[in-house]
């Protein structure tokens, strides 16, 4: 297999011509863009790097990041791409964990990260306009600004890019995945959302997300255009898909509900947009179906992974079987077992038959896969069992064969003794006119341990008594009924769309 280096020069190789990448004034061919590639590697080397040293990048999705992580690539280097809204605490953590060598940072993490260098000595790169700095950092500009074709010094076995986890509890989690197992899951991704060659894509997922990498990687398989948008803002994503003619869109579902909802929002603009994809949380099914009528898909993909293994499953026909995950990709097997039930931890051999609800495990051997955290044994033991990653989600598969995540097991409410997972009931809620976005969490309560409740933001009023009596009409089961609904300005989310529900459990949201 090929290493990413010698990938991204087969691209330059095949059409280098063509154009690979779009950030507002900057568009760049594969040919002009490779020499800005070479000239960051040679100065990463000039530095003192050597492969499998690492780098942190503070930085929104834009020309440099991406060029960032393909210099990177090249020279064998693992590119660690963070948050850029991070706090510096953050910042410290992940600095210090990766021992990351060297900085690129922006206008927006400038703040935080030199909190953080007050009381340790990293150099650090400045990208972005140099307008108004008050210091003369070391600039981006000054890092390429000797021209020279790339040379690729790695292996498919380098360490390519560590992603953080998210962290809902405790720290962070590092994620060191190597080149063979990201070019196995680029291939993987062109061939499960069929991708053609010359795509051309919205780049707005972030880097430090897996679908960022991934749309970052596919596109250069095939020799597609990144249209960068460095912070999501739905009507310039609407503006750069119309101008840019983007041929697909591979987002979290918070963000195609604002694509959709956006005041200049036309189908006509989106014409050329001919498949959509979606990942990072379930998509409920009135946003489905919406996304349907407006786009009119070719292909509507459901894809469910994780930074640990890329792809799960892949269902290609997400509206004709709304909610179902599909079947393992091209680089995996799945099983659902049981529950762990302190102190026994279940075996990958606890397989449940369909209809039963347990925990979603995938096979490590996946090409797909990562070999362990980054220095975290603990979080080791807990996740890889019996050859199987543990993914800590919920699931079932049905009579045909076909996944559907629940939720997490750590989302799970348990009220009055039986399990009730919330994504079930968000799918049913969404479809009710009046609703707009809808979260389900478990409220302590005294009676029952706790309580289903609905945290709702509406398109229009409506009464509690409504919403319970349309879920009484339902096919829900009695149990699983809200027994509460709050009306809220926001539904709290992660900086890549997962609902929060942690935020909801604690009471940090505000009233509508």
């Amino acid at each position: 297999m090929l290493d990413l280096g010698r990938t991204f020069l087969q691209a330059v190789e095949r059409c280098p011509r063509h154009l690979a990448i779009v950030d507002g004034q900057q568009r760049y061919t594969y040919a002009e863009w490779a020499l800005f590639i070479g000239a960051l590697e040679q100065y990463l080397l000039q530095q003192g790097l050597k492969k499998g040293d690492r780098v942190l990048s503070i930085l929104q999705n834009r020309f440099e990041a991406a060029t960032l992580h393909w210099a990177c690539q090249m020279a064998g280097i693992t590119i660690v791409p963070v948050n850029w809204r991070a706090k510096a605490d953050e910042l410290a953590f992940y600095l210090n964990n990766s021992q990351s060598k060297l900085i690129f940072y922006e206008a927006t993490s400038a703040g935080e990260l030199a909190l953080v260098l007050k009381d340790q000595k990293v150099p650090a790169v400045f990208c972005g306009p140099e307008d108004g700095l008050v210091e003369k950092p070391i600039l981006f500009s000054q890092c390429i600004a000797q021209a020279k074709m790339p040379t690729p010094l790695a292996s498919t076995t380098d360490c390519s890019v560590m992603l953080y986890t998210s962290g809902t509890t405790g720290k962070p989690k590092g994620v060191p995945r190597t080149q063979g197992a990201e070019r196995a899951a680029g291939i993987a991704h062109i061939a499960q959302n069929q991708y053609r060659n010359y795509e051309v894509t919205l780049g707005v997922m972030p880097l430090y997300h897996t679908m960022g990498v991934r749309t970052l990687l596919a596109l250069c398989l095939g020799n597609g255009t990144y249209v960068a948008l460095p912070k999501w803002h739905a009507p310039t994503a609407i503006d750069l898909i119309a101008q840019e003619k983007v041929s697909h869109l591979y987002l979290v579902p918070t963000l195609y509900h604002d694509l959709i909802n956006a005041p200049n929002f036309n189908s006509d603009l989106v014409k050329t947009t001919t498949k959509l994809g979606f990942a990072g949380a379930p998509m409920h099914d009135a946003l489905l179906l919406e996304l349907n009528e407006l786009f009119k898909p070719e292909l509507f993909v459901n894809h469910y992974g994780s930074s640990e293994i890329y792809t799960f499953t892949i269902n290609q026909q997400a509206v004709e079987k709304p909610g179902s995950a599909g079947r393992a990709g091209l680089n995996g097997r799945i099983r659902v077992v049981a529950l762990d039930n302190a102190p026994h931890k279940a075996s990958a051999e606890d397989v449940l038959l369909p209809s039963v609800e347990g925990q979603i495990i995938c096979d490590l051997q996946s090409d797909e896969a990562f070999a362990g955290y980054w220095q975290r044994p603990d979080a080791n033991e807990k996740s890889l069992r019996d050859g199987w990653y543990f993914t800590g989600d919920t699931g079932y598969f049905d009579q045909d064969g076909e996944l559907f995540v629940t939720g997490r097991v750590d989302d799970m409410i348990i009220s009055g003794g039986e399990n009730i997972s919330p994504v079930e009931i968000e799918s049913l809620l969404s479809l009710h006119p009046a609703v707009d976005e809808v979260a389900v969490a478990g409220i302590k309560d005294e009676r029952l341990g706790q309580k289903v409740v609905a945290f709702i933001h509406l398109k229009e009023n409506v009464l509690p008594e409504e919403l319970d009596l349309y879920c009484k009409e339902s096919e829900l089961l009695n149990f699983k009924r809200p027994r509460q609904y709050v009306f809220v300005k926001e539904i709290p989310k992660s900086p890549v769309g997962k609902i929060l529900r942690r935020k909801l459990v604690a009471g940090e949201y505000e009233l509508s």
